[in-house]
């Protein structure tokens, strides 16, 4: 199994990107790694089991009026197809057989992966070429800290460093989006959190940058020259499309954790 991508594929296919608050799915263009069309965004069910997240994939599915494969993300550790952990969604997702859920709603091939792998490897075939070369951490801040190991370019699949402990505190208790949001935080204050869990990340596992994806990545000018880090930290080039691209992305290329 190849988990990496440095060469983007022709054609078109179609991302789902299941997320705490909400369920993103798009075609994407494989050549440029550009949405065709508008991303439909639906929120995520309360409570967010298999059964009621599935129906919403398959809708999304059906309202694009899209009949090819279809790759899903998902907020959880993924092996061989199997739900082993479920972070910002309900925890009846654990021990889940995703090819058996979502085979019970889509007629199409697809593949399941772990949303934070999914940006990462968007973000080697389509960004600027920071993480095609050397150690790269890849995170994702939204309701949680997602994470992607890179090294020149390939993955290193279901790291989950959202869920260190930097103090007394889960890392993405601390410095994910969400928290920001939680705590009525401005961005310089939010920084401050974000810098003692990537002074964290630095201390143990000595990367060559950081790249930081989600929606907050596209106001970096707002918070990115608060982090002190010595690490270079950048924003991700796809800001927070990657996990739709990267997951259209590994259906196509048969990419399955």
């Amino acid at each position: 199994m190849t988990l990496n991508s440095t060469a983007p594929r022709e054609g078109t296919s179609f991302g789902i990107d299941i997320g705490g608050s909400g369920i993103k799915g798009a075609i994407v263009d494989l050549a440029s790694g550009e949405f065709v069309g508008d991303r439909l965004k639906v929120t995520t069910p309360q409570p967010s089991t298999p059964q009621a997240v599935a129906a919403i994939v398959s809708d999304i599915v059906k309202q694009h009026h899209w009949e090819g494969p279809v790759g899903i993300t998902l907020p959880s550790v993924v092996k061989d197809q199997k739900v082993l952990s479920a972070a910002n969604i309900d925890k009846t997702w654990i021990g889940v057989d995703a090819q058996e859920l979502f085979s019970g709603f889509l007629d199409v091939p697809f593949s399941v992966l772990n949303d934070a792998d999914a940006a990462g490897l968007a973000e080697v075939a389509y960004g600027d070429g920071q993480a095609q070369k050397g150690s790269v951490v890849f995170l994702t801040l939204g309701t949680g800290i997602g994470s992607a190991f890179l090294l020149d370019g390939q993955l290193f699949p279901n790291t989950e460093l959202g869920h260190l402990m930097v103090g007394s505190h889960e890392a993405e208790h601390l410095a994910s989006s969400a928290a920001k949001d939680r705590n009525g935080l401005k961005y310089k204050q939010w920084a401050k959190h974000l810098n003692r869990v990537l002074y964290e990340y630095e201390k143990l596992f000595n990367p060559q940058c950081f790249i930081i994806g989600g929606g907050i990545s596209r106001k970096f000018d707002r918070w990115g020259q608060h982090l002190t880090v010595s690490t270079p930290v950048f924003p991700a080039h796809l800001r927070n499309r990657a996990g739709i691209v990267g997951a259209s992305m590994a259906v196509v290329e048969g990419i399955r954790p």
